[in-house]
């Protein structure tokens, strides 16, 4: 996971390719946690779902979610509620997954509230 956390979010306008279902394995390894998971639509996602003890604490780290979001330049979808977040990440750019999520799902994993 460290090489991830050392990267920073590359814009992405599209025009690559999304990752395989193999290039999504070999990453999904570096990172704790995080469900691959297929949206009706075909597009591949992460997904993690985290467990506060109160709705402050949930929305603690959902402010911090969204610094890091800010700085990275790559937003990832949220809900949140008492005691509960859940984070939703592709790059909709290229309809699937790439490596900016790979990292942004990294950083997230580094937030302690």
């Amino acid at each position: 996971m460290s090489d991830l956390l050392n990267k920073k979010c590359e814009p992405c306008e599209g025009g690559v390719s999304a990752f395989d279902i193999s290039e999504i394995h070999k990453y999904q390894k570096k990172v704790d946690g995080w469900d691959v998971v297929k949206k009706k639509n075909e597009i591949y996602a992460l997904e993690k779902n985290f467990t506060f003890k109160n709705f402050l604490k949930s929305q603690e780290f959902i402010n911090e979610v969204g610094k890091i979001a800010e700085l990275e330049g790559h937003h990832p979808d949220i809900s949140f509620g008492w005691g509960y977040a859940k984070i939703n990440i592709t790059t909709h750019a290229i309809k699937g997954l790439s490596e900016n999520d790979f990292i942004l799902a990294a950083k997230i994993d580094q937030i302690n509230v």
